[in-house]
């Protein structure tokens, strides 16, 4: 009786289905990899934009009441929201200054409850300038989670600056890099590590930032 030898054959890819597989994964990895940059490249904008409309709503403010929101001495008297049992909460020293220069050390001013960096917002928001209540001093929060505050001075720059607190330091990196000289420590735009008031040397990815932008 004769065996029949049946021979099976293993059929594999051949190049033109693997080249097709790599072209697939390379398309996928590739659209993965653009979607990350668009919403990096969206909250950036976000954080620009944010800063642009903070500074024109204090200019505005200012070239309408003659005072910078949050040192108002007047806010108590110019808006109808508040009444004499705000008076000590309200109004701002009117020295030309928005809260204090953080130098170092300390917690940020622009961070801390209480003072004209809150009452910065209550104006805003008192004037119709900025949403929300004529009474809350609570600071928006930017594209990456943390706080937007406003000060005068800040990691030694001269004059008010608008702060975007906590940002990576990949983005605090961009922003440095697009708006100003690279470097955390000096011109318009500086950086110290979050929750500071001393200017950074250098960026870390690894870390996180307040960021300084001078208005």
């Amino acid at each position: 009786m004769n065996h029949l030898n049946i021979s099976k054959k293993q059929k594999g890819f051949t190049l033109v289905e693997i080249a097709i597989v790599l072209v697939i994964v390379g398309l996928l990895i590739g659209g993965v990899l653009k979607g990350q940059e668009m919403i990096t490249n969206a909250k950036l904008k976000r954080i620009e934009s944010d800063n642009a409309g903070i500074a024109a709503a204090m200019f505005s403010y200012q070239d309408r009441y003659l005072q910078l929101p949050g040192d108002d001495l007047q806010a108590l008297t110019r808006f109808t929201a508040y009444d004499s049992s705000t008076t000590s909460i309200v109004d701002g020293n009117g020295d030309g200054l928005i809260g204090t220069n953080d130098s170092g050390g300390g917690t940020p001013d622009w961070a801390t409850t209480g003072g004209e960096t809150g009452k910065f917002w209550m104006h805003l928001r008192a004037s119709g300038l900025v949403a929300g209540g004529a009474l809350s001093e609570i600071r928006p929060t930017n594209a990456y989670g943390g706080k937007v505050g406003i000060q005068d001075g800040g990691y030694t720059i001269a004059g008010h600056v608008t702060i975007f607190g906590n940002l990576e330091g990949p983005i605090a990196r961009i922003l440095e890099a697009r708006l100003d000289d690279g470097d955390p420590a000096n011109g318009r735009v500086r950086a110290g590590d979050s929750g500071t008031t001393t200017a950074a040397t250098a960026y870390n990815d690894d870390q996180r930032y307040d960021v300084a932008f001078r208005l």
